[in-house]
């Protein structure tokens, strides 16, 4: 039914399969591509927990490695990252299984971020991410 709609215009194609599914035709809906798209939510959540924890570790180690630069900037990111990163899992608890992994990657990209932002070479922070998850999220922590 959707005659190529997915490629010419997605958002008139996303309409169109709402309604054919809220209708019960699933006979004629474009399941494949529904099923991508579905799939595809599902990274994009993932995604975001890694964004969010990057920046929340780059902040963590700007914090730490440049105690003479800290400031309001730095606080309120941190604090804007903690709070967000708890309504994300809360919205998405299944991501909590995957948090081993996205700490890693995304303590990689911190590093990358950490090294061009401060200027200090990639030697100069620990190798692996020094703090768990739950410390990080502690609103009461201020790496020294």
């Amino acid at each position: 039914m959707s005659d190529g709609l997915y490629d010419r215009d997605f958002y008139a194609w996303a309409n169109e399969q709402a309604a054919l599914l809220r209708a019960g035709k699933l006979e004629t809906a474009d399941i494949e591509h529904i099923a991508e798209e579905i799939e595809s939510m599902g990274r994009s959540e993932k995604r975001e927990l890694v964004n969010r924890l990057t920046v929340l570790m780059l902040h963590l180690l700007k914090w730490r490695f440049q105690p003479s630069r800290r400031g309001n900037s730095w606080r309120l990111s941190i604090r804007k990252q903690r709070l967000r990163l708890s309504s994300h899992l809360a919205e998405n608890p299944s991501l909590k299984s995957k948090l081993p992994e996205t700490l890693e990657e995304a303590y990689r990209l911190a590093l990358i971020e950490a090294e061009r932002e401060t200027g200090l070479s990639e030697d100069a922070f620990p190798a692996e991410c020094p703090w768990p998850f739950e410390r990080m999220m502690d609103g009461s922590f201020w790496p020294e």
